[in-house]
């Protein structure tokens, strides 16, 4: 018998072939899983577009959860097919070409970058309730050294604190449930205004600002919902992956119904609309209105641990990701290196070299640094969602020419549901050109992305055809 069971400890952790710890587990998957379908696009933003398109936003993100959960049932099918730690950028790689494992994976960073930076932004918001003569700048750098450090330490370490996070969060939402319910079904007077379905239209309409505000709204909704897919990332350090994760992967679908569309709705009925601004949570705002005493502190504090748990996870997904890319030699050789506790250090240092980005935008320009952020990550969301979905459609082709056995967990409705969320996908990107705001700027980055990506693959590509015509040389002058 292994000496760690007889003396009463949990067995250590496996490690694969990729060098990864298998050390999470069920109870910690499902929480992660949880944890990347609620972050501060919903706790924060929602906020400001509640006061910009009004109660409309829940078809928004009635849309945009849709499209997620075809995303996430085309995830689970290329999981199964084959669990591997880099998750979409090697399924890419397969099913696409090398240098589609390039560009998603690099999207994928730098959505997870930018997001990054709305998080800790968020977190200096949320802080500000408290201490607001604290420059914005110094909470975020706080924030970001605590949970580098968390992820430096080990994969466990990371998986312990994020399940308590995810549980912070989901008790949370699921209070917000009941209570909102309850004050919606008795009426109840909430700062002057009493709660009930008529918040719905009583203040301009259902559609106060017109049917496009609320198409314009999908960019910042899609935002909301980026993470969802982090789930495929934990493959490579699950337990029983072929167990695990369509479980955790069918629970996000059904929370993304409840949680996203069903506080938004409440949040609808509970106030008007014009009551929410950008600046404050609007669970927030509505607990602080109810007039008992701390109660809005208290969500402010949840608020602020939904900040920390999405944070928490761009360093764990990204750190994952940049190795893959390394190993490949499509990222710095920095990023491949992994510590004594099995963590890819490299990578989650690169990362956090950009969250320091978000550091300095707090301190030049605090009151903008969360939509900037959020609209550059909803590009980064969109390819990266992109990706799966079209993995997926390669994967079902390459099956019924029976080149591969396809999985029986599968995207329901393919190719058809494929195409429709390609479609949705694209017509999200085109909105954001017609916005006056931080959209624009994102939209106008495209074209300089595209630039960018494209030319840093030319010059790999460039390099390993340079290696291989030197390597015959050298074996002959040898």
């Amino acid at each position: 018998m292994d000496s760690s069971l007889r003396s009463g400890q949990d067995p250590a952790p496996t490690t694969d072939a990729e060098g990864y710890s298998k050390s999470l587990g069920n109870r910690q998957v499902q929480m992660i899983a949880i944890g990347g379908a609620i972050g501060v696009g919903l706790f924060l933003g929602a906020g400001g577009k509640l006061a910009t398109a009004g109660p409309s936003l829940v078809i928004a993100y009635a849309l945009c959860g849709l499209a997620g959960f075809f995303v996430m049932r085309a995830l689970g099918e290329l999981v199964l097919y084959r669990p591997v730690a880099g998750s979409f950028v090697e399924y890419a790689r397969e099913f696409i070409g090398p240098w589609a494992g390039f560009a998603s994976g690099w999207m994928y960073w730098l959505n997870w970058a930018m997001t990054g930076i709305a998080e800790i932004t968020a977190v200096a918001i949320y802080v500000h309730r408290w201490l607001p003569d604290l420059p914005q700048w110094i909470t975020a750098l706080i924030a970001l050294a605590v949970l580098l450090a968390v992820n430096l330490v080990s994969v466990k370490l990371f998986g312990e604190l994020e399940f308590w996070f995810s549980l912070v969060k989901v008790v949370a939402i699921l209070v917000f449930l009941v209570v909102g319910l309850g004050l919606v079904f008795t009426a109840t007077d909430i700062g002057g205004a009493p709660a009930g379905p008529a918040n719905l239209t009583s203040h301009g309409g259902f559609f106060p600002a017109g049917f496009g505000v609320t198409l314009m709204a999908m960019q910042s909704v899609v935002f909301a919902y980026s993470a969802i897919e982090m789930v495929g990332i934990t493959a490579g350090e699950a337990k029983d992956p072929h167990k695990v994760l369509p479980k955790a992967i069918n629970g996000v679908v059904w929370r993304i119904a409840i949680f996203y569309v069903g506080s938004v709705l409440l949040l609808a009925m509970l106030l008007p609309w014009t009551v929410f601004n950008a600046d404050e949570s609007p669970f927030v705002t509505v607990f602080s209105r109810l007039g008992v005493p701390g109660v809005g502190d208290l969500m402010n504090a949840v608020v602020l641990t939904a900040a920390l748990s999405s944070c928490n996870s761009g360093l764990y997904s990204t750190g994952r990701i940049l190795r893959a890319l390394a190993n490949d030699g499509e990222a710095p050789k920095f990023a491949a290196k992994m510590n004594k506790h099995r963590a890819p250090y490299g990578g989650i240092l690169f990362t956090a070299g950009a969250f320091v980005l978000g550091v300095i935008l707090n301190g030049i320009v605090p009151e903008q640094a969360f939509e900037i952020a959020t609209a550059i990550a909803s590009l980064g969301v969109v390819a990266t969602w992109a990706t799966l979905v079209i993995c997926q459609m390669r994967l079902r082709t390459r099956a019924l020419r029976g080149e591969i056995e396809r999985p029986s967990y599968r995207m329901p409705g393919a190719p058809y549901t494929s195409w429709i969320t390609l479609a949705f996908l694209a017509m999200v990107i085109a909105l954001m050109g017609f916005s006056d705001g931080p959209e624009r700027i994102a939209f106008l980055s495209i074209p300089a992305i595209v630039a960018v990506i494209a030319l840093s693959w030319w010059l790999i590509t460039r390099g390993r055809k340079k290696r291989a015509n030197s390597e015959p040389m050298a074996t002959t002058g040898s």
